[in-house]
C-alpha cells in the first residue's frame, strides 16, 4: 500500500469537508440577509408583479401541458399494451397511470384548500393533499403487487411463446419510442422552472423514460431472445414503482406526523424573533413543524415586564404577520412573556 497515496485521498477528503462546511455557511448567510431584509421593509424582496404573473402562467402552462400530455400518452401506451400483451409493457403503462391519476389528486386537493371553510375546518385543510396521495399510494403499491403475481405466474405455469408480428412489433416500438421522446422533451423543459411541483413533474417525466425504455427492451427480448424476459422485466418495473411510491408515501408519513423543520430553517426563524424589535429580551421557544406541505410555528419570546399591554400585543402581532410572510409557514403562534424560567405551558402529556 502507498502511503502517499493515502495521504492525497485523506487530503481530498478534508478539502471536500472544508468546501461542504463553507457551502453551509454561505447558505446561513443567505438565510439571513432574507430575513433581515423581511424584518426591515415588511416584504421578502424578488420579483415585480408582472414578473410574478407571468411566470404564474408559464408554470400554469407547463403544468396544463403535462397533464394533458399524460393523458394522451396513457392512451398510445394502453394500446400498446393491447397490441404486445407484454407484462412489462402492461408495468409501464400502471407507472404512467400514477402519474396520471397523481396529478389529478394533486388538482383535486388543491382545488379543495382554495375553498376553505371556517366553520368545519378552522386550521385549513393542507393536510388534504399528504392523505390524498397516501390513500392514492395504497392502491398503486397493490396494482403493482398484482402485476408481481401475475408475472411469476406466468413464469411458473404459463407456457405459450411471446411471439410479435412484424406489424405488431412496428406499433409497440413506434409507440414506446414516440412516448419516450414526448416524456424527454417534457423533462427538459420542465427542469427550466424552479416551482417545486413542476420539478415534481420533470423528476416523474424522467422515471417515465426509464420505465418506457425498460418495458420496450424487455419486450423485445422476450419476441427475439426468451419468453421469460418481458414477465422478469415487468417484475422489476413493479418493484421500481412499488419502491418509489413507498418513499413517496413515508414523505408524506412525515408532513403529516409533525416532523421538525430543519437546524437551519430554525435559525433563520430565530435570527428574524431575535431582530424583530429592540424590546425583545429573550427568545424561550421556537418551534417549526409539518403540517400537510406547510409549517406551523411556535415561538414564544419575552418582554419586558413593565411593558403596557397594548404595545406588547402590537409587538407579537407584527412578529405573527412577518412569520406568516414566509411562503413555507402557513400559521405562525406568538406567545408573549415576562421571564423564562418558568416551565414550558404545553408540557407534553405521557401514558
Amino acid at each position: 500500500m502507498d502511503y502517499r497515496v493515502l495521504h492525497l485521498e485523506a487530503l481530498e477528503g478534508q478539502e471536500d469537508n472544508i468546501a461542504e462546511y463553507y457551502q453551509q455557511q454561505v447558505e446561513v448567510l443567505e438565510g439571513f440577509t432574507e430575513m433581515d431584509a423581511l424584518a426591515e421593509r415588511g416584504f421578502i424582496p424578488g420579483m415585480s408583479k408582472e414578473e410574478r404573473d407571468k411566470l404564474a402562467r408559464s408554470e400554469t402552462f407547463a403544468i396544463r401541458l403535462s397533464n394533458v400530455a399524460n393523458m394522451v400518452l396513457f392512451v398510445a401506451k394502453v394500446y400498446a399494451s393491447i397490441r404486445s400483451g407484454s407484462l412489462a409493457i402492461i408495468a409501464s403503462t400502471l407507472d404512467s397511470l400514477l402519474d396520471l391519476l397523481s396529478g389529478f389528486i394533486l388538482w383535486f386537493t388543491a382545488f379543495s384548500m382554495q375553498t376553505p371553510n371556517p366553520y368545519q375546518y378552522p386550521i385549513g385543510k393542507k393536510r388534504m393533499q399528504p392523505l390524498g396521495i397516501l390513500v392514492f399510494a395504497s392502491v398503486m403499491a397493490t396494482l403493482g403487487l398484482q402485476i408481481i403475481l401475475e408475472s411469476i405466474r406466468t413464469l411458473i405455469y404459463t407456457d405459450n411463446a411471446f411471439n410479435l408480428t412484424k406489424e405488431q412489433e412496428r406499433w409497440v416500438v413506434g409507440i414506446m419510442l414516440s412516448v419516450t421522446l414526448v416524456k424527454f422533451l417534457l423533462m427538459i423543459y420542465c427542469r427550466t422552472f424552479t416551482n417545486e411541483i413542476i420539478k415534481a413533474y420533470a423528476q416523474d417525466h424522467f422515471f417515465d423514460v426509464i420505465t418506457n425504455v425498460i418495458g420496450l427492451i424487455a419486450a423485445l427480448l422476450a419476441n427475439y431472445v426468451d419468453d421469460w424476459m418481458d414477465p422478469v422485466g415487468a417484475i422489476i418495473l413493479a418493484l421500481y414503482t412499488i419502491r418509489t411510491w413507498s418513499m413517496t408515501v413515508l414523505e408524506n408519513v412525515n408532513s403529516l406526523v409533525g416532523k421538525s423543520a430543519a437546524p437551519e430553517y430554525l435559525q433563520k426563524l430565530t435570527y428574524l424573533c431575535w431582530n424583530h424589535h429592540e424590546a425583545v429580551r429573550h427568545i424561550d421557544t421556537v418551534r417549526a413543524y409539518t403540517f400537510g406541505s406547510h409549517y406551523f410555528v411556535e415561538v414564544d419570546i419575552v418582554l419586558p415586564a413593565d411593558m403596557q399591554l397594548q404595545e406588547a400585543h402590537d409587538i407579537g402581532e407584527s412578529l405573527q404577520e412577518k412569520l406568516e410572510l414566509l411562503p413555507e409557514i402557513e400559521r405562525a403562534f406568538v406567545h408573549l412573556d415576562y421571564e423564562y424560567s418558568h416551565k414550558p405551558e404545553h408540557a407534553q402529556s405521557h401514558s
